[in-house]
């Protein structure tokens, strides 16, 4: 799923566009007990607490694309009867109406999902009557190509509030306030089946997660049956390991700008395509070449991307992921650079007396601990305008 489609789904989560028809939800406590349980129709709640769900369903479909929603393919074996796909759409077919069913479901989540604490399992059912779109994309609400209906799962952690005082307005005082159990933001869910290219994609789902690096491998692997994809955090190391073992000596400042800059720009010209752009293996080799890796290194980049990534399966990257479209970072163990990622030319490694030195233009206000500082001639002393 792409950002457009994601949000035609979020839009749904307001009273006036709401198409949820049921919802059951499941509080569970930090021994994995069941406390009480939620089954009836969506529009039954009071308008408050549609509110407060609404809130929680946009929060499940929300954030970077690669980075916290995921788009999963389920293997084969997972379609057969007793896979893991094979499950959820008979859910999904129930319109959670099977208590049997959504009992199973919550089994499933007990038993797989990591959390020490209290959490709270939400589960609805929508049914999205499609509306038709134009070749330039205007959308015409009258004309409806069919129904897309899903789930969508959202675990929320349930915590404690703190201790304080409050002022009740009943009495005029200021009180100990009462401490309740809170149900906060999403940290984790999912929506099946996708909506990829506006329609229904029962061998695909949509994962999210609020904290890229805590991917729940065991609960994807146990629910959905799909492997875990690479967290954001090792995807960059991964891709990173790869340039490093592919240049070696060519793995200069200049060398590593250029890779910089090509990448950010394959990111720029296909973010707002129908897919999410990825990198594989052949197109990162393709990067290097255009960036003007040497030959030798482009045979390194075979065997280094092989060895570092030791997977049948050969993955692909995400380009929003690697590519580092807010800052041009320089490091060394005593300083830290930080340039936006258009202006890389403003920076250049120079070797005076035998020394490296990394250069920063300055063709502007300098500020330094938020105080305004004049360029000076280092050699005359004159204040340079």
């Amino acid at each position: 799923m792409n950002k457009r489609e994601i949000n035609e789904i979020k839009r749904q989560f307001t009273p006036e566009h709401c198409t949820i028809t049921r919802i059951c939800g499941c509080y569970v406590d930090g021994d994995k007990n069941k406390k009480t349980e939620l089954a009836q129709t969506f529009m039954m709640l009071t308008e408050e607490e549609n509110f407060k769900y609404f809130n929680i369903f946009k929060s499940t479909l929300s954030g970077t694309i690669g980075k916290n929603l995921i788009n999963m393919e389920f293997p084969t074996e997972q379609e057969k009867e007793g896979g893991a796909q094979e499950f959820l759409l008979r859910l999904k077919s129930s319109k959670l109406e099977d208590e049997k069913l959504v009992e199973e479901f919550y089994d499933k989540v007990i038993e797989s999902y990591e959390y020490p604490e209290n959490y709270y399992i939400i589960l609805v059912y929508a049914s999205y009557d499609v509306p038709g779109q134009t070749s330039d994309g205007i959308t015409n609400e009258d004309a409806s190509d069919y129904v897309y209906d899903y789930i969508l799962c959202s675990i929320c952690p349930v915590k404690l509030t703190d201790a304080g005082l409050c002022y009740n307005e009943r009495n005029n005082s200021i009180e100990s306030r009462i401490r309740d159990w809170l149900v906060t933001a999403p940290t984790h869910g999912f929506l099946f089946p996708a909506f990829n290219d506006r329609n229904t994609d029962i061998h695909a789902l949509l994962y999210y997660t609020k904290n890229s690096e805590l991917m729940q491998e065991n609960f994807i692997d146990h629910l959905m049956g799909c492997d875990a994809p690479l967290s954001y955090k090792a995807q960059q190391e991964t891709f990173q390991d790869i340039i490093e073992n592919s240049l070696g000596e060519q793995c200069d400042f200049e060398m590593v700008k250029t890779i910089h800059e090509n990448l950010n720009e394959y990111y720029e010209a296909r973010k707002d395509a129908p897919e999410p752009p990825e990198l594989d293996k052949m197109e990162m080799k393709k990067l290097l070449e255009d960036s003007g890796v040497k030959q030798e290194a482009l045979q390194n980049f075979e065997e280094a991307f092989d060895t570092i990534v030791c997977d049948e399966e050969q993955p692909k990257f995400s380009a929003a992921t690697v590519a580092s479209t807010r800052s041009f970072d320089i490091k060394t163990p005593d300083v830290v650079i930080k340039v936006k990622p258009e202006r890389t030319d403003l920076v250049e490694t120079r070797t005076i007396d035998g020394r490296q030195y990394i250069l920063i233009e300055v063709n502007d206000s300098v500020e330094v601990n938020g105080i305004s500082v004049r360029n000076v001639d280092v050699e005359t002393g004159e204040i340079l305008e």
